[in-house]
Parts: structure tokens; sequence; C-alpha cells
């Protein structure tokens, strides 16, 4: 199957967010992955190895999304795909290793999920006020993405009550809409998880 180039305004969506996290040291070491909703049909995800800090066209490839990942893209790519695949309004996908995600994912594994509660960051992720609870879904880490991919998605379902996950000792997954909207989510997400560790820090 001959697949699209990824359009220069996807490439730059992605790229732009890539500039972003790399300022501040979420995607050390090349690690990372982020992907944007081209249509119905294809997905655009960087490749792996790449610096994520300085995303050309050549370090995005396309990928159709109801369709086997081809040999040579990120090893990491069904799990992006199976969030498209599973809510058709996922623009955007954007996975981070930061230390608070990375930390915390570790600690709580065995309970399934962060807890935070009582800040006003979480209006950011769509709640209306500071006077809830977030539960962001922990996952153990696989080698076998296909595998994982099935079980995250045979958890979160169409209708996620947040838009993230973490995987254990591996870091946060966010998406959203747009790429903008998947970026704020990050934001916020990785923000509630730095306050989270803190405070357990401190305590």
């Amino acid at each position: 199957m001959v697949l699209p180039a990824a359009p220069s305004g996807v490439v730059e969506e992605i790229a732009a967010f890539g500039r972003f996290a790399a300022s501040r040291g979420w995607v050390p070491a090349t690690a990372g992955n982020f992907s944007r909703r081209i249509d119905g049909r294809y997905a655009a995800i960087t490749r792996s190895g790449i610096d994520k800090g300085a995303i050309g066209p050549h370090d995005v490839a396309v990928v159709a999304i109801g369709e086997p990942v081809p040999a040579g893209i990120s090893a990491e790519t069904p799990l992006h795909l199976a969030r498209y695949r599973t809510d058709p309004g996922i623009g955007a996908i954007f996975h981070v290793h930061t230390v608070a995600s990375t930390v915390l994912s570790r600690l709580d594994e065995a309970a399934g999920a962060v807890r935070t509660d009582g800040f006003e960051m979480h209006k950011a992720i769509g709640l209306r006020t500071h006077a809830s609870v977030v539960e962001i879904p922990v996952f153990a880490n696989d080698q076998d993405t296909e595998r994982l991919a099935a079980a995250i998605e045979a958890r979160l379902g169409r209708d996620a009550t947040v838009p993230g996950f973490l995987l254990a000792g591996h870091g946060l997954y966010a998406w959203g809409a747009t790429a903008a909207d998947a970026r704020r989510h990050v934001e916020g997400l990785e923000f509630l998880l730095a306050c989270h560790l803190e405070e357990r820090r401190l305590r």
C-alpha cells in the first residue's frame, strides 16, 4: 500500500509539541512519541530514535489506522492506533517520559491508578471544579504492544473519564480533539502528577 505523505501542517503541529516537550526535559534520550490523526483512515506518528526536539518531515511516518503496523515504525504505534480506532473524536496523542509520571506509575501500579483530589488544575482536563477527584489509570508495561493496546482499550473504552493514562515505569500518554487540546492535557496531567509526587515526598 502506498501511504500518503504527512501534510506539512500536521508535521509542524507534531514538531511544535516536540520542541515544547524537549524544552521541559520531558523526552530525554529520544524518548516519547507523538501522533496526529490526518483523517478517518490515516495518522502521522514520530519515528523511533529521533531527537524529539528537532523533528523534521522525514521524522514523521504516515500509517493506516485500520491496518497492521508496517515494519520500521515505532513499536508503540499500536497504542496510538488503538486509541484512534476506539474514539473517532481523538485528533492527537502525545507520549512523554517525565520524572513524575514515571515514578508515580511505578508506585501506584498495584492500585491501578494515581489519584489526585482538590487541585484547581483539574479544570485543565475538563472537570468543572477543584472539588473533584481524578484517577489517572496505570497499566503494567508490556513489550508486546499489540497485547498492551488491547488491554488498555478494554479498560478505557470510548468514554474515558480522564484524557490520559500511565504505563508503569514508562510515562504518560494523553490525547485531545486537537494538538492544542492534547498539549493542554499533557501539561495539566503532568502538573497534577508533579504536585502529587511532591506532596508524597514532603509527608
